[in-house]
């Protein structure tokens, strides 16, 4: 069998605060949504801004972090992979959705250095911890060759 590769890395910022569920077995879940940004030139030469909306999942451990500590307007960095479902709606219409299932989060918006977050390799997230200060992402860097 061939390996492959299904991974997601954004970083934006929290466009609702966290939704609350728990699994039939009891597992907690914590849906929010976040918006990333980019600039680009249209044809015209004109600046243009478009934000993109991503639905971002996340179980066990993780889920609890986020529901203490994430709230409306804090940026994230959250990796994970995509994962795409579908539901009939009472009209009997079939709903498509695409999730980012979270096993990676920093903080950035949390005071100095953020705090850092994963899932340690387990389905549901166990290990919590801080590393070092992250650099502030707003400042652009004048050294970078791009």
């Amino acid at each position: 069998m061939s390996r492959s590769l299904n991974k997601v890395m954004l970083i934006g910022n929290l466009g609702s605060d966290p939704e609350i569920r728990a699994t039939a077995s009891g597992t907690k879940v914590a849906k929010v949504s976040l918006a990333t940004n980019r600039s680009f030139q249209d044809r015209s030469g004109q600046q243009q801004e478009k934000t993109e909306w991503h639905r971002l999942t996340f179980f066990g451990r993780l889920a609890d972090i986020v529901e203490q500590y994430v709230k409306k307007g804090d940026r994230l960095y959250a990796e994970g992979r995509l994962e795409y479902s579908q539901t009939q709606d009472d009209q009997g219409n079939v709903r498509y959705w695409t999730d980012i299932v979270v096993n990676e989060m920093v903080m950035l918006g949390s005071g100095p250095g953020g705090a850092n977050f994963g899932s340690g390799g387990g389905g549901g997230g166990s290990a919590a911890r801080r590393g070092p200060p992250e650099p502030d992402l707003t400042e652009p860097d004048d050294d970078l060759p791009f």
